[in-house]
C-alpha cells in the first residue's frame, strides 16, 4: 500500500504545483506573456439592453444566473482594467459602473458558441468577451473621436487574440427625437467604417440587434434604419417579441439568454459560409 500512497501523494502535489499556472492564464492572462490561451474575441458595445439588465429591479439585481450563463473556465472577460479573467454576470458590472447591471446576452453568446459544431472542430479556443457598453448612451455619443468610441478602440486592441465580430445593441435612447431617429443610418453606417479603419480590419463582422423597445415615440425609424444598413458583413438578429422587464424597455433574463443565442446563430452562419 506504501507505493500507491506515494504516487497519489505525488499526483496530488503536481497538480497544487500546476495551480499557479492555469491561474495565471485565465485570470492574469496580460501578466503571462506566452501562456495566454488562444482566443477569438467578441466586443459587446452599445447601451443598457447590450450591458445587461436581465433580473434587474430599481436598483437591485436578483442575482438569479441561469444555466446558459454560468462561468466556465473557457469563457474570459477582459476587466476595466485591462486584465483576462474568468467572465462571471454581470459581465458589466465595472464598465457600466452609474447602473445596476444584471443578466446581458454575452454570457449565453459565449455557451452557444462553446457547444457549436464550429468550435467542436477547431482547435481549444477560449471565448473573449471585451464589455463596452455604457446604458443611456445615444449613437452619437459613440462616433469617432468621444470616450466611448475612443474606450471601444483601446479595449480591442488590448484584448489581442483574433477580433471575431463586433456585438451590438444600441438605439433605444435614439427614438426620443426624430432627428436622431431620422439620422440613425447614417451615423451607424459611419461608427461601423470608423471602427474598422480605426481597428485595422476593413472586412470586420458586425452583428447588431434590431431593438425591441425605446425610449421614445420613433422607434419603429430607428428599427428600419437598424435593418436597412447596407455595408458587407454587416448582420442584424431582431429582439422585437423578446419578452421586456415591467419597464418596457429591458429584456428580461430568459429573453436575455435567448438573444445571445441568436447573436451566437449569426456569427457561426456568418463563419460558416466562408
Amino acid at each position: 500500500m506504501l507505493p500507491l500512497a506515494v504516487s497519489l501523494l505525488s499526483a496530488l502535489l503536481r497538480l497544487v504545483l500546476a495551480a499557479p499556472s492555469a491561474q495565471c492564464d485565465l485570470h492574469h492572462a496580460t501578466s503571462c506573456p506566452g501562456r495566454t490561451p488562444k482566443k477569438l474575441v467578441f466586443v459587446l458595445a452599445g447601451q443598457s439592453n447590450m450591458a445587461g439588465r436581465g433580473g434587474v429591479s430599481g436598483d437591485l439585481w436578483d442575482g438569479a444566473v441561469p444555466p446558459q450563463c454560468r462561468p466556465s473556465a473557457s469563457i474570459l472577460r477582459l476587466s476595466a482594467r485591462l486584465r483576462w479573467e474568468v467572465a462571471r454576470e454581470p459581465l458589466h458590472a465595472d464598465v457600466d459602473v452609474n447602473k445596476t447591471c444584471g443578466v446581458g446576452p454575452g454570457m449565453a453568446f459565449a455557451h452557444a458558441m462553446l457547444s457549436s459544431v464550429f468550435w467542436a472542430a477547431r482547435p481549444p479556443l477560449v471565448v473573449g468577451l471585451v464589455p463596452c457598453a455604457v446604458g443611456g448612451t445615444r449613437i452619437e455619443e459613440w462616433a469617432r473621436g468621444t470616450a466611448l468610441y475612443d474606450g471601444l478602440v483601446r479595449r480591442a486592441k488590448a484584448a489581442g487574440g483574433k477580433l471575431g465580430a463586433v456585438l451590438w445593441y444600441q438605439g433605444e435612447s435614439d427614438t426620443v427625437s426624430r432627428e436622431d431617429a431620422e439620422a440613425y443610418r447614417a451615423r451607424m453606417e459611419r461608427l461601423i467604417l470608423h471602427l474598422r479603419s480605426d481597428l485595422e480590419l476593413p472586412g470586420l463582422l458586425l452583428i447588431q440587434v434590431a431593438i425591441a423597445s425605446g425610449e421614445g415615440n420613433f422607434t419603429e425609424i430607428v428599427r428600419k434604419a437598424q435593418k436597412d444598413i447596407c455595408l458587407p458583413n454587416v448582420a442584424c438578429v431582431d429582439a422585437k417579441g423578446l419578452q421586456l422587464e415591467a419597464d418596457h424597455l429591458h429584456l428580461t433574463t430568459s429573453a436575455q439568454v435567448q438573444l445571445g443565442e441568436m447573436l451566437a446563430g449569426a456569427y457561426l452562419t456568418h463563419a460558416m459560409s466562408k
